[in-house]
């Protein structure tokens, strides 16, 4: 191959293998290329990601070392995007009953649920997540997206258990939107004991699902990592979680002048992009 074929071709596969570690000897053999030339090939690359600030190329030394693609997106991309959202969501179109907000679209957008994978991926890149968590239905496609570009499973709490999923797990919580006890389970073969989980959803309001999850893990054993929901209700009450981070902030829905304000969460300062 040519060093640019090479290149394209390297390129691909460590990106379609985010924080996998890939030995040197494997591009030489794959390339039938030297491996000083395949080190060249990846400083290449590693200053070319570095300079559009979309990834990171780490390499690893010694006998067991090789090189992985970490998804990292630098802090201009994250707020040229986030600004993109916030005004997309303030469109008055979107303002649903008792509330809520229209996010479907977004949330089915194969472009929107790539940027919001590698933007979430980003915050929690060095955090050594095994495994992310949401619940039915609309935070699955968002969870799936985060689990892609950080390289781990994803697993969904239910409200209501299926026989294909076996024994489960199951919580009580306080269900802030709808103000009553409500019940998620989970499966006793979907987490393992002692696991950091990552806690992501679409919309939180009082945060009395994000609590149920919390519990949900707990009784695997294991840690919260962190959590964060694509949209927060800035307005609406005291939220039941203190920690979190949220993408977009919705300050303000008026149902009667058809009116939503919105801007960038906290999770444009809670987030390091010193790593380039």
């Amino acid at each position: 191959m040519k060093r640019s074929e090479r290149l394209v071709d390297m390129t691909k596969y460590l990106m379609e293998r985010p924080h996998t570690l890939i030995a040197l000897p494997f591009f030489a053999k794959r390339y039938g290329a030297a491996k000083s030339s395949i080190s060249e090939d990846l400083a290449i690359l590693k200053h070319t990601l570095a300079n559009n600030q979309d990834g990171i190329l780490e390499t690893v030394a010694g006998a067991a070392g090789g090189v992985r693609y970490i998804p990292f997106l630098g802090k201009n991309h994250a707020e040229d995007y986030l600004s993109d959202l916030a005004s997309r969501i303030e469109d008055p179109s979107r303002i649903l009953a008792g509330g809520f907000v229209y996010l479907s679209d977004i949330l089915g957008d194969t472009q929107d649920l790539r940027r919001i994978g590698e933007l979430v991926a980003t915050r929690y890149a060095y955090d050594e997540i095994d495994a992310v968590m949401t619940v039915e239905t609309k935070g699955i496609a968002l969870a799936q997206a985060v689990a892609r570009y950080l390289d781990v499973p994803f697993v969904t709490a239910r409200k209501r258990s299926k026989v294909t999923e076996g024994a489960t797990v199951s919580v009580n919580y306080i269900s802030s939107s709808l103000a009553r006890v409500s019940k998620m389970e989970l499966p006793t073969r979907a987490l393992k004991k002692g696991a950091k989980v990552l806690i992501v959803d679409d919309f939180m309001k009082g945060g009395g699902t994000l609590t149920g999850m919390e519990e949900l893990v707990k009784e695997f054993e294991g840690t919260i990592a962190g959590i964060c929901v694509l949209c927060e209700a800035d307005f609406d009450k005291e939220k039941l979680v203190k920690n979190y981070l949220s993408l977009v902030k919705i300050s303000k829905i008026d149902t009667a002048k058809k009116l939503i304000l919105a801007e960038p969460g906290n999770f444009l300062n809670e987030t390091d992009f010193d790593r380039f």
